[in-house]
């Protein structure tokens, strides 16, 4: 795939085009960092968006759910489906209601999406997907078992079309505004991990891991230093 290959009238934006990001990298960053996405699809007319946890691997994102689940059997039978996933970087206030925006970085993905079958690429993908929230987790916690696998259903998503709508900076006022007496300004959001809450159930001579004390939000889904 060449880095703008992607590209289609249909992913191309048009509404403040100069927030539009069509590099490859620039796609894939936000999607490493968003830890859920939403999917939407239609059913006999009836249009549904369902969030969920997902993964990028490469040019494919995975998603999974139950198997018995609205949104698995749907896409499952091919139907076009839109992946959206966004990161809020900031409230934007400005000295007008009018002007008032975000900061964020978002990702539109148009495609159809396949049931993943083969049971290693099955695995891989969730592995896939709690390392992308969890980095280091997989490899703590126990894997799924043969009743698990097949209650949990797994879709791949190409990245074939795909595009970035990015909002950085301060408030765009109009001139005639800039000289009233209101606070002007970004309020910076990020998502900050808490202190890890044990399980009541959970003994009292096992530690947090290393890879819960440092954890944090930014990067390759969560990440830890």
């Amino acid at each position: 795939m060449t880095t703008n290959g992607w590209v289609s009238t249909r992913t191309r934006i048009r509404r403040h085009a100069e927030r539009a990001k069509y590099d490859r990298a620039t796609v894939e960053a936000i999607l490493d960092e968003a830890l859920i996405c939403h999917v939407g699809f239609v059913v006999e007319g009836q249009p549904y968006v369902i969030p969920t946890i997902h993964a990028r691997v490469e040019d494919r994102v995975y998603m999974h759910g139950s198997s018995v689940s609205r949104m698995l059997r749907t896409l499952a039978e091919g139907v076009p489906a839109c992946l959206t996933a966004t990161v809020l970087d900031g409230l934007v206030l400005a000295r007008s209601s009018f002007s008032h925006s975000m900061n964020y970085r978002s990702v539109v993905v148009l495609g159809t999406a396949r049931e993943v079958t083969d049971p290693d690429e099955k695995l891989a993908a969730l592995e896939a997907i709690v390392e992308h929230v969890v980095p280091g987790r997989w490899a703590d916690a126990r894997w799924p078992n043969e009743v698990e696998m097949r209650s949990t259903g797994v879709l791949r998503m190409p990245l074939d079309e795909a595009s970035a709508k990015i909002r950085t900076g301060p408030p765009k006022d109009r001139v005639e505004d800039l000289g009233l007496g209101v606070w002007a300004g970004v309020i910076p959001l990020s998502l900050v991990p808490g202190d890890p809450i044990a399980d009541p159930n959970l003994p009292g001579d096992i530690d947090v891991p290393a890879y819960v004390r440092a954890y944090r939000v930014g990067g390759v889904g969560g990440s830890f230093d």
